[in-house]
């Protein structure tokens, strides 16, 4: 077994620098001249799993935002079991009176929704590519509504609910994600976006994840 230097980039019989935990390690492992990540690819270990946390929302300063979820594109399991979820948090948040927000692709209608989430006649709907805030009025939507914490569902986890969670974050919003409320096509996809909000410089000291029913109003 050898050990691969996080700090140094060089390979040797034994951990050092009280690094250990961020190791890459590999049996036999092949030198490589200046590898990349691309030729240490499997022997990245995974980072242990986040801790979900509850969460107790202001429904006067919170936002629900349900992207994409158009059945033109939600088709995979993953996706279509989402949408309960989000059905059971979307009900939620209308008693308490929270905004909610939808958004669609570029080429997606309203009727394009999934039955079971559709929007009401008053919820704003927004239109554009992976992140809703680019050249659209979401942002003027939740100013005007006072919002400060947004909850952000949909589909494709590492699409729609990365970049706009992201870019709620760069705009100094509270992002929540509850991660039964989002989907890809596939686990990987969604243990990135996972990862991501809580370890990335734009979004870790904003972002909290979470499950639907670890959510108090």
């Amino acid at each position: 077994m050898i050990y691969l230097c996080p700090i140094c980039g060089e390979w040797c019989e034994y951990y050092s620098h009280g690094h250990s935990s961020y190791w890459l390690q590999a049996i036999n492992q092949v030198r490589v001249k200046d590898p990349t990540i691309i030729d240490e690819w499997n022997s990245v270990l995974i980072p242990p799993a986040p801790k979900l946390k509850p969460v107790t929302v202001d429904p006067k300063t919170t936002a629900l935002l349900v992207l994409d979820m158009e059945t033109t594109i939600c088709k995979s399991p993953r996706c279509v079991a989402s949408i309960v979820k989000i059905k059971e948090l979307l009900s939620e948040a209308r008693e308490m009176g929270m905004l909610v927000v939808y958004s669609l692709t570029p080429m997606g209608s309203p009727s394009d929704i999934a039955g079971q989430i559709s929007p009401s006649k008053v919820d704003p709907i927004v239109k554009s590519d992976v992140d809703k805030f680019y050249q659209t009025n979401l942002e003027q939507i939740l100013q005007n509504h006072g919002i400060k914490t947004v909850l952000i569902t949909g589909f494709a986890a590492n699409g729609a609910v990365l970049h706009t969670a992201t870019s709620s974050a760069f705009r100094g919003y509270n992002v929540i994600v509850p991660v039964d409320g989002m989907s890809a096509n596939n686990p990987y996809a969604e243990q990135y976006t996972a990862w991501h909000m809580l370890n990335s410089p734009g979004t870790r000291n904003r972002a909290t994840l979470t499950k639907i029913n670890m959510i108090g109003f």
